[in-house]
């Protein structure tokens, strides 16, 4: 089995070659798969991200969320607590800034945050999935440190948005890793 940074390394480079036609399909697949789903039914406050670095692309999503009237917030780097994100509602006229990665977020405006518990579900970047719910980051542990904040009863749904290509049969789980309820492709939607 690879370690945790090979596998980051080969996944990427996997997504990274998918073509602009197969990213394209991907994209509107995944809101053919997401929009009946019954978590995203019942869900009025979901947490997603804007992709990057090849990930499924939100665009389609988001745009197919707001247009089912459901209210959504993107991640901000919390700016007091190094590590972990804070979720800021995000509509077509917020500004946007790049943080340290280079990631556009939304320009800190205090009023509109939501403290994660409140969500309903959140949609989670990542670079590795496996069939048993464990999902890989990119290895900053942001997600997991925010995640751990809810308790393991919390209503709130987790689900990793990916393409097919990013699953693995098994990946190495660290105790901090937390677990997704489903993950969600241009082509299937897997529940755990």
């Amino acid at each position: 089995m690879l370690n945790r940074a090979q596998l980051r390394i080969e996944i990427r480079n996997r997504r990274q070659q998918l073509s602009a036609q197969a990213q394209q399909d991907a994209a509107i697949g995944l809101v053919r798969q997401l929009l009946p789903c019954a978590e995203v039914l019942a869900a009025q406050h979901i947490a997603l991200y804007l992709s990057n670095d090849s990930e499924i692309d939100t665009t389609a999503l988001i745009q197919a969320l707001w247009q089912a009237g459901k209210t959504l917030y993107l991640p901000i780097l919390h700016p007091f607590c190094a590590g972990y994100l804070i979720f800021q509602h995000y509509q077509p006229t917020t500004p946007l800034v790049p943080n340290r990665f280079g990631i556009p977020e939304p320009k800190l405006n205090c009023a509109e945050l939501l403290p994660v518990q409140q969500l309903d579900l959140i949609f989670t970047p990542l670079v590795a999935f496996d069939s048993l719910g464990q999902r890989l980051g990119m290895g900053g542990g942001f997600y997991d440190r925010t995640l751990s904040q809810l308790a393991a009863n919390h209503r709130c749904r987790l689900i990793g948005l990916a393409h097919d290509c990013q699953q693995v049969p098994q990946l190495p789980v660290e105790p901090w890793d937390q677990p997704l309820h489903a993950v969600a492709t241009g082509s299937r939607l897997l529940r755990f």
